[in-house]
């Protein structure tokens, strides 16, 4: 297998711990991925890497650069102030993308494929649960569909085919080895700096930001969306309320997302009857609110607006119109009017767009 394990667990434990924060006193969970393709495309160099927490990405490393990119603000800080632990591992990452792209064509051989667009991927993950305990696994995928895998908790491989079963007879010693050893040593290492630079940079009970869209939908029913940015830490309640209770009929929700400034935002959807709309009301409670907020929904724009937007609109065709016929009346005035000319051949009825501009 072209790829060297021991670099990339040790890039896992890098850009998995380096990227660890602490949430509160939910599990962190990390993950880094590699993808491989035989050819770029737009948006997909022809390898990147990338390093997630919670989701969140953090940096992101392509072929076309051989630069890792930081995606948030504390990974800024820590280039500044540690660039040769950051430029170590961005040489590993050059090291890694020269031997993880041999895993195509090797795998192109062993399925009998002679061209056409593949790509190799592989996640690896790391969890640290609120009790300290560590755990982790790995997922190595061909052509969007799992290939190999481990996971550390039971020890157990899973291969899908022959191919895969001859992939893990060759490393799985040393795969078990050093993947225990990036969980249990490694990623603690790492998460005793990364804690270092997330707590300079961390957020205090950051207070929501709450706003409201509301639309008409073509039957007559009024869509209302509730928006809620930049708020840490990321726990937080939010939901619709009919009459002061909590509702839930024909509402639909966004998943909790992170910001790149650390902070997170979501949303939350309510499909009513306008004549209802003063019953609802988008319901947010965190802890960096001194009280709950109750937001009322908003009379649609298209609804009162629209007399507005058709007024607005025939006025002016209508000063066009007029602005067009004197134009036209004048150079017609001025032909007949001027005895060096000759009658017009033709007396247009309204110039052209360019000649009335």
């Amino acid at each position: 297998m072209g790829l060297r394990w021991g670099l990339l667990w040790l890039l896992g434990a890098a850009a998995s711990c380096l990227l660890e924060g602490s949430l509160g006193s939910s599990p962190r969970v990390s993950r880094v991925s590699y993808s491989s393709a035989t050819e770029a495309c737009p948006g997909l160099p022809s390898f990147t890497a990338e390093g997630y927490m919670d989701d969140q990405l953090i940096i992101r490393y392509e072929s076309h650069t051989r630069k890792i990119h930081p995606r948030v603000d504390w990974v800024n800080t820590l280039v500044k102030e540690d660039f040769r632990f950051f430029n170590k591992y961005m040489w590993i990452l050059k090291n890694d993308e020269e031997y993880f792209q041999e895993d195509v064509p090797m795998l192109q051989r062993r399925y009998n494929q002679s061209g056409g667009f593949h790509i190799v991927q592989l996640m690896v993950f790391c969890e640290v649960g609120e009790d300290g305990k560590k755990s982790g696994r790995w997922q190595y995928g061909y052509d969007g569909r799992h290939f190999l895998g481990y996971e550390m908790a039971t020890g157990i491989w899973t291969a899908v085919d022959k191919e895969a079963q001859e992939m893990k007879r060759r490393v799985e010693t040393a795969a078990n080895r050093r993947f225990t050893d990036y969980v249990e040593s490694i990623c603690t290492e790492w998460l005793q700096k990364n804690d270092h630079y997330r707590s300079e940079t961390s957020l205090r009970e950051v207070p929501p930001v709450v706003t409201m869209s509301s639309r008409t939908e073509a039957d007559g029913m009024e869509r209302h969306v509730c928006r809620i940015y930049g708020f840490y830490p990321r726990g937080i309640d939010a939901s619709w309320t009919r009459d002061g209770e909590f509702w839930l009929q024909d509402t639909f929700h966004e998943s909790l997302a992170p910001n790149s400034d650390g902070t997170y935002y979501y949303s939350l959807g309510i499909q009513i009857d306008p004549k209802e709309r003063g019953r609802y009301r988008c319901h947010v409670e965190h802890d960096g609110l001194q009280q709950p907020l109750d937001l009322d929904l908003k009379v649609p724009e298209s609804s009162s607006s629209l007399g507005l937007i058709i007024g607005v609109s025939v006025a002016g065709v209508i000063l066009l119109c007029a602005i067009s016929g004197i134009l036209a009346f004048l150079r017609f005035r001025r032909g007949q009017d001027d005895p060096r000319k000759g009658p017009s051949r033709r007396a247009p009825l309204m110039p052209s767009c360019s000649e009335t501009i």
